[in-house]
């Protein structure tokens, strides 16, 4: 019963998400972030900091893979069905009524001035949401150089119009930070070894 009561919670609240986000899955982080981190508490910062990374590098849509590793974290199996259903439905059912009538739908002129305030309010809540990842991440060397060099390299090659996928952005960072990793746990390991010969060599 307990169960079935998170699952339907979980349902509830990625259904909210789903149906009072505009604009993909990049306007929905600061809702995502609001709503289960700050309200309902499912996950912490950093954690989420790590789901929308993996969300990201991993083929999909960002909100429905983020949807997808909380639902499994707080129900399992289950739970992850019923988020990403959840964080589905409510995309699938207004475009499918809107499909129905679209010509006359866009031809409405306040539906024309309508999508131009979601836009805008598109903008900021993407805007929103990269400034409290940034807030959140830690200070480090690595971590700021390469958000410095990410951001010159986004308004560098937009200004000179020079065609670089967003997905190079992320597979160079990846790829960075297992380097960064793997020479950290490599010199703890040389470290470790050096001090256990020297105690082996000092019982001696």
């Amino acid at each position: 019963m307990k169960k079935l009561k998170s699952l339907f919670a979980l349902f509830f609240a990625m259904f909210k998400i789903g149906l009072f986000t505009f604009g993909g899955g990049y306007a929905m982080i600061a809702i995502i972030e609001r709503e289960l981190v700050e309200r309902k508490k499912w996950i912490e910062h950093d954690e989420f900091l790590d789901v929308i990374a993996i969300a990201e590098s991993t083929p999909g849509p960002l909100a429905i893979n983020s949807a997808t590793y909380i639902g499994y974290k707080i129900c399992g199996v289950l739970g992850s069905i019923f988020a990403t259903l959840g964080v589905v439905l409510p995309s699938f059912i207004i475009i499918f009524l809107i499909s129905l009538v679209f010509d006359k739908f866009l031809s409405l002129v306040f539906v024309q001035y309508a999508f131009r305030g979601i836009q805008a309010c598109v903008a900021f809540l993407i805007l929103s949401a990269g400034l409290k990842m940034l807030k959140k991440l830690k200070k480090n060397v690595f971590n700021l150089v390469f958000t410095i060099l990410t951001i010159a390299c986004l308004v560098g090659f937009s200004l000179f119009a020079v065609d670089f996928s967003s997905i190079f952005y992320i597979l160079i960072g990846g790829v960075a930070g297992l380097t960064i990793y793997l020479i950290g746990y490599f010199k703890s390991k040389t470290k470790k070894d050096k001090e256990s010969d020297g105690l082996s060599g000092g019982d001696k």
